[in-house]
């Protein structure tokens, strides 16, 4: 167990989604019971709660669309909020630097979509100096077609995400074990 200050980035889980094409409602059920579990315990254990919401100047990410807003039905009360227009949440935002001011050394990152926005701060987070826990079973994704036509499912996208993270850029941990952790851990 580490004693690093930890938060808990939630990174895009905004209706924003239901409004492109390739949204499915499949798995997003299971997946928003395990991401609100994750953000109660977070809460339930004084760990600072970060939501991130993307943004474009247009479409269904645009501010004015009325979209960026919390997927319903999570219930989520955010110490700190921030919008990106990047991949990774640490592009631009002032996300470093206010992780940085709270004296936050360690992330549990969750959030929609597993392979883009939260891999990619993830990563990016790892090579700051950050610690990360990656929480996939709180990730989300919808299913992906390679240039030869194949069809990726969310579980697939999600085991790939997690071979290529786990032990170089993240910690691979289920909601249980990134909220059993946080005792042993100094809240911010």
């Amino acid at each position: 167990m580490s004693d690093l200050k930890t938060a808990l980035i939630v990174i895009d889980v905004q209706e924003s989604f239901r409004h492109r094409p390739y949204f499915t409602p499949v798995g997003l059920d299971a997946y928003l019971e395990r991401q609100q579990a994750l953000i109660d315990g977070a809460k339930a254990a004084g760990i600072p709660v970060v939501q991130i919401f993307h943004i474009e100047d247009q479409g269904p990410f645009a501010l004015a669309s009325g979209h960026v807003v919390p997927l319903a039905p999570l219930a989520i009360a955010p110490d700190a909020v921030f919008h990106k227009r990047r991949h990774s949440a640490l592009v631009g935002t002032g996300l470093d630097v206010w992780l940085t001011s709270h004296g936050i050394g360690r992330l549990i990152v969750s959030g929609i979509r597993t392979e883009q926005c939260c891999e990619t701060t993830t990563r990016h987070a790892s090579d700051l100096g950050f610690k990360v826990d990656f929480c996939t079973e709180a990730t989300h994704s919808f299913p992906m077609t390679d240039a030869a036509g194949r069809v990726w499912s969310p579980a697939e996208i999600a085991a790939r995400t997690e071979l290529v993270l786990a032990g170089r850029f993240a910690r691979i941990v289920t909601v249980a074990e990134a909220l059993g952790a946080l005792p042993a851990r100094i809240a911010a």
